[in-house]
């Protein structure tokens, strides 16, 4: 399957959840993705559990709060926090401030909450899904996109899982009823897409396929695409990565030695990643590269440059 064939376009998308290996560059993608929707005039949520203040800088915005909040054009931002998000789906569900501050201010409802497997999982998942399906004045969905900066693989599949759990052993009433529509949403590739972001290594290759066999088989989840980030534009041929080989260690310490050193060294990533990307390939999913640039990816400029790609 080629990079491209069969990818969807992540700006018919109405929720995207955006998960890799930690340190893969999910925060960098998610921001990148948010600039490049937001200026082709989509009106873009970004929900993270976390890195929040990075995310933040790299948007070029105030940091997030659990309030939404304007961030710029056509962009907003909001902080998910278990505790909070459980207030606000029980405002929802008791309809009742005053039953929401009784039994959320209660010492022994707060500890059954912190101790009910999964709860504070669902209560991020299912506010940023909840987010999908408000509704302006007028009647329009009051954003386009949700976008996700998911956490890492383990901690993310977990979230995932949690509510297949609450169908199989809720009883009926809104939690059901609720996981019920939202898991269907992320089952409908018109609606959602789940985007794995990993490197141009071995090891994060590995953590990917494993990821996108578990959402693909196990949860029935749409996956959009595998971004490959910090790729690497090939320099070397074939030919010239062999002639390179013996020189992965300074043989002397002339300017010469050191550049053939510097250049052997490169010249072996580039076939690392080579491998890494027939293999991802392998996992029949599109692929998309986004460039390793050569001052980092910390800054708001970068986040910019990076966009150009993200789409």
């Amino acid at each position: 399957m080629s990079e491209s064939r069969g990818r969807r376009s992540l700006e018919s998308q109405r929720f995207v959840f955006v998960t890799g290996k930690g340190g893969a560059g999910k925060t960098t993608l998610t921001a990148a993705l948010a600039l490049a929707l937001a200026a082709r005039g989509k009106k873009v949520l970004v929900a993270t559990s976390r890195a929040q203040h990075r995310l933040a800088e790299l948007l070029g915005t105030p940091s997030f709060t659990t309030e939404i909040q304007p961030l710029r054009k056509n962009l907003w931002g909001v902080y998910l926090v278990p505790e909070v998000a459980l207030r606000e789906y029980g405002a929802l569900v008791l309809k009742s401030q005053r039953l929401v501050t009784l039994l959320f201010d209660n010492r022994y409802a707060e500890g059954l909450f912190h101790g009910a497997p999964g709860l504070r999982e669902w209560a991020l998942l299912g506010k940023a899904w909840f987010h999908t399906t408000e509704k302006a004045a007028d009647g329009a969905p009051r954003f386009d996109v949700v976008l996700f900066d998911a956490p890492a693989t383990g901690h993310g599949v977990d979230m995932l899982r949690v509510p297949k759990v609450i169908l199989s052993a809720a009883p009926p009433g809104r939690l059901r009823t609720d996981a019920e529509r939202a898991y269907s949403a992320f089952q409908d590739p018109s609606f959602s897409a789940f985007v794995v972001v990993t490197l141009p290594e071995e090891l994060p290759t590995n953590e990917t396929l494993e990821l996108v066999s578990v959402l693909d088989r196990e949860l029935g989840l749409p996956v959009a695409e595998i971004v490959l980030n910090s790729a690497l534009e090939p320099l070397f041929s074939d030919d010239e990565a062999r002639a390179l080989a013996s020189f992965g260690k300074p043989h002397g310490e002339s300017a010469v030695a050191q550049a053939l050193s510097i250049a052997a060294r490169r010249a072996l990533a580039e076939r690392v990643q080579a491998a890494c990307v027939e293999r991802l390939t392998q996992a029949g999913k599109p692929l998309r590269r986004i460039p390793r640039l050569a001052e980092g990816a910390a800054s708001h400029e970068a986040a910019l440059e990076l966009s150009r790609h993200a789409l």
